[in-house]
Order: C-alpha cells, then sequence, then structure tokens
C-alpha cells in the first residue's frame, strides 16, 4: 500500500532538522524551457537552508534555457544533444552529489519552494524509498481535465499489471525525490518512460510500501496536443509492458 500524505504534513522546518547530515540536491531537466526554468530554480533555491545544490541540465536546448537558469542562481549541466527526459536524469544524478535527490520538471508555472519540501518529507520523517507528488490539473479554462497521458495511459496500465501501486494519483509526475541509493540501483528509463519506470522498479526492488506520493496542490504548465502527446503515451506503455515481458514491438 503506498502512503498518501496531504501539504500540511512536512512543515519547512520539521524537515530541515530531520534531514540531519545527510545533503539535498534539485535536479531540474530542462529542453526549451527558456520561458518558467528561472522560476523552478528560483523556487528551488526558496527552499534553502534544506537544498544544498540545484542543478538544471540543459537537454540539447536550442533557445536560452541554461542562461536563463544561470541566472537564476542554478549549476548548469550542458547536454550536446538532445537525449531525453530519462537521459537528462541520468545525467543530472551523475553530475551532482547530494544523498536525497529531488526532480522538478522545468515547464511548470507555479512551482513553489513547499513542493521540495513536502518531496523531502517523506523520506526523512518516513523513510521513504521514492516520493511522488501529485495534484490537480487544470487543462485551458477547467480546473481538471489535465494529465491526459497520465489518466488514460499510465494509470489503467497501472491497474491492470501492478495493482500494488493502482492507489498513485500521478505515476507520470516529474515531482519525484528518493535517495540517491535508491535512483542508482534502479536507474532510469529512457525518454517519458522514466517515470512510471522508476515506480514500478522501485516497487519491484523496495516494495510499495516504501513508496509514497504528497498532495502539492495544483500545478499549472503547458499542456500539449494530442499529436505532441501520443508520442509520450507510446513510451510509457513500452515501459511498462518490458517490466511484465510484454510484447514492445
Amino acid at each position: 500500500m503506498v502512503t498518501t500524505f496531504d501539504a500540511g504534513a512536512f512543515p519547512p522546518s520539521l524537515v530541515t532538522d530531520a534531514k540531519g547530515q545527510r545533503t539535498v540536491t534539485v535536479c531540474i531537466p530542462a529542453h526549451d524551457e527558456e520561458a518558467t526554468v528561472g522560476r523552478v530554480v528560483a523556487a528551488a533555491l526558496g527552499a534553502s537552508p534544506l537544498v544544498d545544490d540545484v542543478v538544471v541540465v540543459d537537454d540539447g536546448s536550442s533557445d536560452a534555457t541554461a542562461s536563463v537558469a544561470r541566472r537564476a542562481g542554478a549549476r548548469v549541466v550542458q547536454l550536446p544533444e538532445r537525449v531525453g527526459k530519462g537521459g537528462a536524469m541520468r545525467a543530472g544524478l551523475v553530475a551532482t552529489t547530494g544523498d536525497l535527490v529531488v526532480y522538478l520538471d522545468a515547464d511548470v508555472q507555479n512551482v513553489t519552494p513547499s513542493f521540495v519540501t513536502n518531496l523531502v518529507g517523506p523520506i526523512v520523517t518516513a523513510d521513504a524509498s521514492l516520493v511522488k507528488g501529485f495534484y490537480e490539473r487544470p487543462l485551458g479554462d477547467t480546473p481538471t481535465g489535465g494529465g491526459r497521458v497520465n489518466e488514460l495511459v499510465a494509470r489503467p496500465l497501472i491497474e491492470v499489471l501492478f495493482p500494488d501501486l493502482a492507489t498513485v494519483r500521478q505515476p507520470l509526475a516529474g515531482e519525484t525525490a528518493a535517495p540517491r541509493t535508491v535512483f542508482e540501483k534502479v536507474g532510469f528509463a529512457d525518454g517519458y518512460g522514466v517515470e512510471i519506470g522508476l515506480l514500478i522498479d522501485v516497487a519491484a526492488d523496495f516494495g510499495a510500501s516504501s513508496i509514497a506520493q504528497v498532495d502539492l496542490g495544483t500545478r499549472i504548465h503547458r499542456n500539449r496536443t494530442l499529436d505532441e502527446l501520443r508520442p509520450q503515451a507510446v513510451e510509457v506503455l513500452r515501459a511498462a509492458l518490458e517490466r511484465v515481458g510484454g510484447p514492445t514491438r
């Protein structure tokens, strides 16, 4: 059973004190996100003194993502060509040394320091192996309806194939955290299969009961067209089927 926490469960002082001597890195994979990456960096830095290092992995951007991130105060790792989300997360882990690693998406418009605090909280207070954020996702002018790949592909897949994880509300959430040792053991799937791969692999290696999810409120970001979402859905489907020995071609 995955443990669920509400947003008020982790006051910043509690999490910072419980952190002890462990260091916390925030890693932000980004591809062409100059419009929003600065806000995400600012939010991560705003979680000080909890956070020790903020790194943006510039995944082959063609815009000013790297320079905006540096101006906002992040350390930037620039990849010479695009490797996809899973590869960027992998590169971020290699380039950092934090004992606890928090990943944030770079396209979120309303991220706050509480995102980081709440993601770290279940690790330092309840020994969670992996923490996923969950939230409401507006679509256009409606308060819900976003996260179409999550609702129409990822959650049904998990409900059928991995029922121990069926209560996870946002299996594809980019807002996730774990001890470094967990990420190093399970690794990262390629592309957009990385989030569902992490969830399934951590459950397999550490047990579903070691996974937590925490309420982050509302997440506002750029909603993509169905043409853009279809390749993501394929990668999510492939990653899940690979983990049950199903056909991927």
